[in-house]
This record gives structure tokens, sequence and C-alpha cells, in this order.
């Protein structure tokens, strides 16, 4: 659900789309569209009451408790916890009930928030009552608050559009995966239409309504419908069955036939959905990018361009998925390892096989997603004018006008140390007396006066 590989793929300043691709568009993923809202209202359980509570035999009742006391007189393995219900019908009592303790065993403290677990006959007597489990709401609260302001924080209006969207994606499982399955559905087939549900609401809500958004559509559901008859196909040929515990628990509860290996499968799509977001949506936006950026290539070269881009990413998002069903099968993977079995013995038992074939499958369709988006994407994107990037260059500023030169003044040309004037014909050195040339000989010698020069100004 959503996106779950912590990437940030903003289909935005996306061009208004040409004819072609609206219609080339409408052609592909309209009839998908109606088919998935058809699904939806063949397979939603109308008028359908699910028996749930004490109606199936479920005749254990929550209450809520605060622990007050604890004490070690039980027995060697065994603690004496005192609790005051806080709600149900002996609400304000305190009862005394006994508890494991030891390793693994829950350690129990003053002022502790716990949950009981009563049988309903007689409120006011300890036997009808056991801890189960404490209460968590307010920490699952603040997380929540935590995990919604760092996104507003990150991606402000597109994060509040994420959230909305893993909000609405909740509903869709809330509302019709789980009841449609409850009635006796196809669980595959309601895992299909619900993750097609959950991918037309959230795609369209967090990226907005484009040709890139239409595009990534169209590649998650080929490959969800890729991941559907694979995971068909295999859990039928490797013999899986699809019960374990927790599906036994189950079909022994409702009583009713139930397609447990339908259920493993819808699983599979339900966990491989979130991933496919991630690569379909970052396909689509390299693709446009390359259109962008030179709108000369073909559809091969954009399809050759935007798979070399994909690979790298391709081999990420198949880690993620593989190390996801991996920690949730390690408890049982070592509770396996403790029975003494061999390394193929544990991995074709029954509980280990059917998360081997999910991530695989999950890997199938997910390598898979490259080339077909991808495919998809080159294919819309050639027919769709964009409009090439244009690089932000920075003005120039323009150069201040040049003031008038002002009028230049006359010029006395001559030679400036002796007043020569050359209109008046060569240079002669004019006549001295006996008492100025004492003088000059008495005076330090000076240097000669340096060429003469001519101005260039006018006369």
């Amino acid at each position: 659900m959503g996106h779950g590989h912590g990437h940030s793929h903003a289909l935005k300043d996306e061009e208004p789309a040409s004819e072609r691709v609206r219609t080339l568009l409408m052609w592909l993923l309209v009839p998908l569209a109606l088919a998935t809202l058809v699904g939806a209202a063949l397979l939603y359980p109308f008028g359908h009451e699910q028996k749930t509570g004490a109606a199936i035999g479920l005749h254990q009742k929550p209450v809520s408790a605060v622990v007050t006391g604890v004490a070690e007189n039980c027995g060697e393995k065994c603690i004496a916890v005192t609790v005051r219900m806080t709600d149900g019908d002996a609400n304000g009592q305190s009862i005394t009930i006994p508890s494991p303790h030891g390793p693994g065993a829950p350690h129990f403290q003053l002022g502790d928030e716990v949950v009981l677990s009563y049988s309903g006959s007689q409120p006011q007597a300890a036997e009808s009552y056991q801890i189960v489990d404490f209460q968590r709401g307010w920490s699952l609260v603040i997380l929540a608050v935590l995990f919604a302001a760092a996104v507003l924080l990150l991606g402000r209006w597109q994060g509040l559009a994420a959230i909305g969207a893993l909000l609405l994606s909740f509903v869709v499982l809330v509302l019709f995966v789980m009841p449609s399955i409850l009635a006796g559905k196809s669980p595959l087939l309601v895992a299909v239409v619900g993750a097609g549900l959950i991918m037309f609401v959230v795609l369209y809500l967090t990226h907005g309504i484009s040709a890139r958004t239409s595009t990534a559509v169209l590649g998650t559901l080929v490959s969800l419908a890729l991941i559907g008859v694979l995971g068909a196909s295999f859990s039928a040929f490797a013999s899986l069955t699809g019960l374990d515990e927790d599906t036994i628990n189950l079909v022994t509860v409702l009583g009713t036939d139930i397609d447990t290996r339908g259920l493993l499968l819808a699983g599979t799509l339900i966990g491989a959905l979130g991933v496919l977001d991630d690569v379909t949506v970052t396909q689509t936006s390299a693709v446009w990018e390359l259109r962008r950026a030179n709108d000369k290539l073909t559809w091969r070269e954009l399809f050759a361009a935007g798979s070399r881009i994909g690979r790298d990413h391709m081999s990420s998002v198949v880690n993620t998925l593989v190390m996801a069903y991996a920690g949730a099968a390690l408890p049982l993977l070592l509770a396996i390892s403790l029975a003494g079995r061999s390394m193929g013995e544990i991995l074709t038992a029954q509980q280990i096989a059917q998360e081997i074939v999910r991530t695989l499958v999950g890997s199938i369709g997910l390598v898979a997603a490259v080339p077909v988006t991808t495919a998809l994407a080159a294919l819309v994107a050639v027919r769709q004018e964009v409009a090439p990037a244009v690089p932000d260059v920075p003005a120039v500023p323009e150069k201040p006008a040049r003031k008038p030169a002002a009028k230049r003044r006359n010029r006395i040309e001559g030679d400036l140390f002796i007043g020569y004037d050359p209109d008046r014909g060569p240079w002669e050195r004019p006549a001295e007396g006996a008492t100025g040339r004492a003088a000059r000989r008495a005076a330090p010698a000076r240097q000669a006066p340096p060429a003469r020069r001519r101005s260039s100004g006018s006369p």
C-alpha cells in the first residue's frame, strides 16, 4: 500500500497531454478501470451479515485493567498479579490473577495497563479472567503523530495527499477486501480487484491526474496480474495449501469453506503492492525526463535508456521485498532449525515453502514491472509533444549608456619648456650678455629638455 521504498517521485511540471496521448490512454486505461469497478461490485458481499463474537463461538471478551500489585508467592514459575478493572461488568473491582514467570514470560510492573480476557461466566471470580496483552493505544497514537508530522514537514501538500491515500488504502482493505473474503469470495480475485482500487486511488491522489500517472497505473496493474498468474500456477505446482496455524484457526472459527491457497496469494499481492508503486512511478518519471531532455529519441531509444536506469533500481527493490518476507518468517525459521532438520527439509516445509513462493513470485513481478512500465511509458511519451527543458541562464546586465564626451579644451602647441612656436620658423638660441652667461655657468647643470611634443588637439 502506498509508497514503500522510501523514495519521493513527484510527477510535477507536466505538460498538457496531446489529443493523441489522451486517446491512447483512454483506450488502454478505461477498460481496466471499468473492469475494476465491475469486479468490486460483483465481489462485494451486499446483504451479507458476518457473525462475530459469541455468534461464532468466541465467548472471550476484552477487559481493560491496571496492575496494582505483583507478588511472587504463587509458585516457582508463577507470580500473582493484582489488577483493577477499568471497564466491563466488574468495573472498579480488583482481582488477583496467576501469571507465568520465567524466560519469555511478560514482566509486569505497578501501573502497567493490561488487557484481560473475560470468559463471560462470573464477573466477580478471578478464574473468569486471564491476562492476555498490554494496552498500547497511546504509544501507537504518538508514533502515528510523529509519522504524520515527518511526512508533512518533508512533503507538505504532497505529503498530506500521501497520508490521505494511505488512509483510503486501509479503507479499501477494511471495507472491501476483508468482508469479501470472509463472505466466501475468491481471495485471489478480491485481492486483484482491491489492489486495482488502491492503485487508482493512491497514485492519482498522490501524483495528480496526468499522462505520467496513468502510465504508472497501467504498469502496476499489468505487473499485479502477472504476479497473480504466476502465484496461482506455482502454488498449485508446489502443492501449497496455505494452511498454517493462524489459517487453521480462522477456518475452524468460520466453520465455512475458504480458499486457503487463494488467501496465501492475496497476501502476496498486497505485500508487493507498495513496492510496485515505487518501481512504476520511478520508471515513468525517468522516461518522461529523457523525452524532455531530447525530443528526438525514438521509442526504441527511450526504452533502452529507461531500462538502463531501471536495472539499478530493480536490484534494490528485489532485496527490499526478500528482506521483508525473511524478517516476517524469522521466528519460524528459528523454530524449525531447532528441530535438527536438514536445510533441504527446512526449505521445502509447508510454512517456509509458501514464503519462498511469495518472495520469488513477488520478485518476478517487480523485475517484470521495469520493462513493462518502461515500454508503456516510452509508447506514450513519443506520442506527446513535450517542450524541451530550458536551462536557467542568468541574465546579462545591460551596460550603462556612455556619457557624452566633454568638449576638449584647446591646447597650446610648441615647446612647453622654452616657449617655442613652430610658426615662427627654426628655433634660434636668444642672444645673451656677459651677465647671463656667467649666471648660467654658476647654476647647476640641468637636464636637456625632452623631445618636442606636439599636441593632437585642435589649434
